[in-house]
């Protein structure tokens, strides 16, 4: 069974990009399981911490080091990543030279409810995960613009286009984990 670990990049219960997430999940194949990796309780990042990290910081990290590769969607804010979200990065990169990023497929889907689609929050994300050397799907790219019209009263996605985008999109996701593994 191959573990997907889906880090999602707000912290609100209904988010658009946990609605997404979660229809994404679904369209992984057989021998494959998805696992949210939640990210909202890890104190902020402090090189203090090397050595003697909290338990939250623990736990995300044998979280992440269980998984054979990293879903991230996300929200952009201020034409960036939530901040919570380059904790989370911060927090498994460290001490420096135990990352647990290292070497894991990753993909990017970034989301904005308006007509920008995050695609600052989709590449500055990307910037990371290159320095953090993880293989990342590079095409098909996914920026999701006006999310909210996206989803039905039930969260589901209404728009078939849009679910066979995202089919062929983890469809080349798991191309990618399979060369890796």
């Amino acid at each position: 069974m191959i573990k997907v670990g889906i880090v999602v990049g707000s912290l609100r219960k209904e988010s658009f990009s946990r609605r997404i997430a979660t229809n994404v999940a679904t369209l992984f194949p057989e021998g494959y399981e998805t696992e949210f990796v939640e990210i909202g309780n890890l104190p902020l990042y402090n090189e203090e911490y090397d050595g003697n990290s909290p338990a939250e910081y623990n736990s995300f990290r044998n979280t992440v080091k269980g998984v054979d590769a990293v879903l991230f969607v996300t929200p952009e804010y201020n034409r960036s990543v939530p901040g919570v979200l380059k904790n989370a990065i911060d927090v498994g990169s460290r001490p420096y030279g135990e990352s647990v990023w290292e070497a894991k497929p990753a993909a990017v889907i970034s989301q904005s409810i308006s007509n920008l689609s995050g695609f600052g929050a989709n590449h500055h994300l990307r910037q990371s995960l290159t320095f953090l050397n993880m293989p990342v799907v590079q095409q098909p790219e996914v920026y999701l613009a006006n999310s909210p019209d996206l989803l039905d009263e039930n969260g589901k996605i209404n728009n078939e286009g849009t679910v066979q985008f995202l089919q062929s999109f983890v469809d080349t996701f798991v191309e990618l984990i399979k060369r890796y593994q």
